[in-house]
């Protein structure tokens, strides 16, 4: 059985930065394809970065050059540092599988950019 725990979020200013961190358990995490994705109130779930097992990056459009998606296999941890903070990238903050498994969704962690 995997798990995720989500952390690292907060407040911030827009043009502000936050490092999410995602802590994988169970099975083997470093075979995995991993993603972070965000759900904004209203919205549906979306992937706006992912990295490959061979450490393979690419990003939604919104968050291209902005965000930076990393992994620690030694950790199991999977990293997500966020430059130029916009208001735009309000929302709650989920790492998985890609694709999800979806009995493995974490509690999130909530990202607020505003002044």
């Amino acid at each position: 059985q995997v798990q995720f725990v989500e952390s690292g979020g907060g407040l911030v200013q827009p043009g502000g930065s936050l490092r999410l961190s995602c802590v994988a358990s169970g099975r083997i995490f470093h075979w995995y394809d991993m993603g972070w994705y965000r759900q904004a109130p209203g919205k549906q779930r979306d992937l706006v970065a992912r990295i490959t097992s061979g450490g393979s990056t690419n990003y939604a459009d919104s968050v291209k050059g902005r965000f930076t998606i990393s992994r620690d296999v030694s950790k199991n941890t999977v990293f997500l540092q966020m430059n130029s903070l916009k208001a735009e990238d309000t929302a709650v903050y989920y790492c998985n599988k890609v694709p999800a498994i979806i009995d493995a969704w974490g509690q999130g962690t909530l990202v607020t950019v505003s002044s």
